[in-house]
């Protein structure tokens, strides 16, 4: 029997599909043997067995292999999310994890009792389903999991370092008992299909599951959002800030009071860096007060408030009773309309240092956004300190990225450079085939200056303030992204993909 798997053979090597033979393999050693040592054979020759173990290499199995098979052993080092995925497909008889849990619930559709599809959601099977894509998605470094019901098809995907990924199809029929099944997880009405409903699984060892539905033409659409609290808040050294940026964030967090902003869309990273900047703080001497949505990591010596519209407890009502507890900083995890901005204007007017994010394109756009929302210009100049603004690009695979020649496009956006090396991905099977594996950061940090207040005092564009920024020193979005790619970090698409270069 032979079973054909997308493998990398080699470190650095892209995916090939390669026949494993596991009838000419079982002739030599007992395959029950290599499933229970977690050993993945990949070829087998006359003078020759090429098989790949995760480290650290266990040299008993080597010598094992050697003698049942009569010939060396060449031993591929894989990482372990890799080696488990193929080994799950080779060892069940070439059908993936998702396909026999799918035989194991069989044909039967979910109907429109309750009763019936809460017991069927808690079967073994659908557990096993559900659970299978939480460590898929776990094991793949996924931030999110999507459960998307479509007429004909039930889409699973993972977003991977930003992007999307599709995962097989499970039957569309199973679309209700899974959704119902991560409902029970999150403690949420499996009755309630109508409204939208949020929940969270508490998952142990510092993992911690976010689930949001919302209701379609065609069922429930699920978004299983992946935190791992484990990993820890990143020291600012390990944002990728220039130097220069980095002395001006050190030096806007030591300042009594004023408001410092983190820009960018959803997903940009905004959240990871007001965590770093709080850091920062002294909260031994100065008392520290968040109010966010959700509180997504643990501090200590900080005081986390979890806002909770349902009951009145918003961003707004929270921040009028905060001045009263004597906090030195508070951190607003995102001014979502004019009330919350005008109270975190007036808290940093009273002596209050006040952190928070806001959704624009540019650092220079928070400002017009700003009095957009109806602050007035001359609270701006008064309060705010500083903007920096964030985009999150993905990195090229350390494993797999290989070198390349300038070409004509690089000469008309990247500055030339003596010592430069570019690179581009390649692929292999630490990063899944996309050459790429991880996420960093694109910064432009913009202390406000007198002639930034002035042109904010006089109501001018976000064009003319970051032109003015600019010119006072400020290093682009798309600067820092191009300077990232002279450093090997990642590519010029990749920097093209988050931001405009005009």
């Amino acid at each position: 029997m032979s079973i054909r798997l997308a493998l990398a053979t080699d470190p650095g090597r892209g995916k090939i599909a390669v026949a494993v033979d596991l009838s000419a393999w079982a002739a030599l050693i007992a395959l029950s043997f290599l499933k229970e040592a977690r050993i993945l054979p990949i070829s087998l020759q006359p003078e020759l067995l090429t098989v790949a173990m995760a480290p650290p290499l266990d040299r008993s199995l080597i010598e094992a292999l050697e003698m049942a098979g009569g010939r060396p052993v060449r031993v591929v080092e894989w990482e372990v999310p890799a080696l488990s995925a193929a080994l799950a497909v080779l060892f069940a008889d070439g059908k993936s994890v998702l396909e026999k849990i799918v035989e194991d619930i069989g044909p039967e559709s979910c109907d429109e009792d309750v009763g019936r599809l809460k017991d069927l959601a808690s079967e073994a099977p659908v557990v096993r389903l559900v659970s299978h894509l939480i460590e898929e998605a776990i094991r793949a470094r996924a931030s999110d999991i999507h459960i998307e019901p479509f007429p004909d098809r039930l889409a699973v995907r993972l977003r991977i370092d930003g992007l999307l990924r599709d995962l097989p199809s499970p039957p569309v029929s199973l679309a209700r008992a899974m959704v119902s099944r991560v409902k029970i997880l999150a403690n949420l009405n499996i009755a309630e299909r109508r409204l939208p409903q949020d929940g969270r699984v508490a998952l142990g060892q510092g993992l911690d599951l976010r689930v949001s539905t919302v209701p379609t033409v065609h069922g429930e659409s699920v978004v299983i959002r992946l935190l791992d609290q484990s990993a820890g808040i990143r020291p600012l050294a390990g944002l990728g800030l220039r130097p220069v940026d980095e002395r001006q964030v050190r030096r806007v967090m030591d300042l009594p009071n004023g408001i410092v902003l983190v820009t960018g869309p959803t997903g940009s990273g905004k959240t990871t860096t007001l965590y770093t900047a709080l850091q920062l703080v002294d909260a031994a001497q100065r008392k520290v007060l968040t109010v966010e949505d959700p509180v997504e990591y643990h501090m200590q010596r900080v005081n986390q408030i979890q806002i909770r519209p349902q009951i009145g407890l918003t961003f707004a009502t929270i921040l009028r009773s905060l001045v009263r507890q004597d906090p030195d900083v508070i951190m607003v995890g995102e001014m979502r309309d004019a009330e919350t901005a005008d109270i975190a204007v007036h808290a940093a007017l009273t002596g209050h240092l006040v952190l928070s994010t806001l959704h624009t394109n540019s650092a220079a756009g928070a400002l017009v956004r700003l009095i957009d929302m109806g602050i007035e210009p001359f609270l701006l100049t008064s309060t705010v300190r500083a903007v920096i603004g964030q985009r999150l690009v993905r990195c090229l695979c350390p494993d797999c990225k290989r070198r390349r020649p300038r070409s004509a496009a690089d000469d008309g956006i990247l500055p030339v450079c003596p010592e430069e090396t570019l690179f581009e991905p390649a692929g292999c099977a630490l990063c899944g085939g996309t050459g790429y594996r991880g996420r960093v950061a694109l910064f432009e940090v913009m202390p406000i200056n007198e002639e930034l207040r002035s042109l904010t005092l006089g109501r001018a564009s976000s064009e003319a303030l970051h032109r003015a920024a600019l010119a006072a020193g400020m290093q682009s979005l798309l600067q820092d992204g191009l300077g990232k790619v002279q450093d090997g970090v990642t590519t010029l698409a990749e920097v093209r993909r988050v931001v405009d270069p005009t």
